[in-house]
């Protein structure tokens, strides 16, 4: 008998905010560099990703992140009203004119 593994596709609307509440550590460094790509190519310049307060892991990871990708241009905590220090804004490189 055949052994048949179901794979589940979500397709995801890419907004200005990444909640990273769901995802696993390791899934996190991959996941952030996607979306980062993929808010470029949509022509945001600021996003928000939330990665909550809890034991600050996924913040370091998510800053790690930042730090590497050539399209921050900076990042800082959220202001108390966008997640306090649960979240980070991210302002990135506006997309090139072409011309």
């Amino acid at each position: 008998m055949a052994d048949y593994t179901r794979i589940t596709v979500h397709v995801v609307e890419i907004t200005d905010t990444l909640d990273l509440h769901t995802f696993h550590p390791r899934e996190v460094k991959a996941l952030v560099n996607d979306y980062l790509d993929l808010a470029i190519e949509k022509g945001f310049t600021e996003v928000r990703i939330i990665h909550g307060k809890g034991t600050g892991t996924l913040r370091q990871i998510v800053h790690s992140v930042l730090d590497k990708h050539l399209a921050v241009v900076k990042y800082q905590l959220a202001p108390e009203h966008r997640g306090g220090w649960g979240a980070t804004i991210v302002v990135l490189e506006p997309p090139s004119s072409g011309g």
